[in-house]
């Protein structure tokens, strides 16, 4: 039996699909975004998180932890020590407060299709179905594709929100169990794109030409996330326009607004990259807006009234 590993589980989700769906979200991703907005989801490991606004500072969990991973600064701060805490769960179990929580689950494909198949009323009703988010989906390839599998045979929709990062192999055969793909494209110079995510961008848009070349323009969605200062400048948005125009059959973008995210990763004890932490300009997403819709496509703005 496939087991994988998710650290979350979103129902009645209506803005990552068609209709009311259900998100599973895997740990794990080879890309290191600056932006990222979901940390918990980097590591594909258990991992222990820590929320000082909800410590009283009982000292409970300092006594629990066999390993003293646990340390007090001026009676008061806890500073977790990351390389040798294990996650063994002794120090959340012993927390009356839920300050300490364990990111992460270990699980087998059978348990996330038994938790599909309470919501496949609401599928039937809306038009919905089941995504994959992340992380990065594709990181755990072959726990994704039995659940995209078992999911098609139960008559589900899917979807998988993904950055295209994976080797040629994988997304070929994964695809074929999907039937929308919700695309990130960051930043189009490979360059750029190395030194904002870590990684290359040569497999993504490899990726996106094998859909393209199927056939498949119009079971993708384009997301492109709006960074102040490293995706919205101009240089990245008209090599963006022009990439999207040589996308035959595509029919819809999303913008997504940054949002700062560092409070995430103080609970993780992850360090955050991202220098600027205001959000987009307003009136620079709606100009952008406008420069797409003038290309017929439907662009749809996340997050903003």
């Amino acid at each position: 039996m496939e087991k994988g590993i998710i650290f979350d589980i979103q129902r009645f989700a209506i803005y990552d699909g068609p209709g009311i769906r259900t998100l599973i979200f895997l740990k794990g991703c080879p890309l290191r975004c600056w932006w990222c907005q979901n940390p918990e989801g980097l590591s594909k490991e258990l991992q222990l998180a820590y929320y000082a606004r909800l410590c009283i500072h009982c000292h409970l969990c300092v006594k629990a932890c066999p390993l003293n991973a646990i340390k007090l600064m001026n009676e008061d701060k806890h500073i977790i020590d990351r390389k040798i805490c294990n996650v063994c769960g002794r120090c959340v179990n012993a927390c009356p407060t839920s300050a300490l929580k364990i990111i992460g689950k270990e699980v087998t494909v059978d348990e996330i299709l038994e938790e599909v198949k309470k919501d496949i009323i609401f599928y039937n009703i809306s038009g919905g179905g089941v995504t994959f988010s992340g992380g990065e989906p594709l990181y755990q390839p072959s726990f994704l594709h039995e659940m995209l599998k078992r999911c098609k045979e139960m008559g589900v929709h899917t979807a998988i929100e993904t950055s295209g990062y994976a080797r040629a192999e994988i997304f070929q055969k994964i695809s074929k169990f999907v039937d929308l793909f919700l695309y990130d494209i960051k930043l189009v110079d490979e360059r750029e794109h190395k030194l904002y995510t870590g990684v290359s961008n040569k497999l993504i848009l490899q990726n996106l030409k094998f859909l393209i070349d199927s056939g498949r323009g119009g079971d993708i969605i384009i997301r492109f996330p709006v960074v102040p200062r490293i995706t919205d400048v101009e240089d990245n948005l008209e090599k963006f326009i022009s990439l999207v125009l040589s996308l035959k059959e595509l029919k819809e973008i999303h913008l997504l607004p940054f949002h700062d995210v560092s409070e995430k990763y103080l609970y993780l004890g992850m360090p955050y990259s991202m220098p600027f932490h205001e959000n987009p300009d307003y009136e620079k997403l709606k100009i952008m807006k406008r420069r797409l819709e003038a290309l017929g496509l439907k662009v749809s703005l996340w997050g903003i009234k």
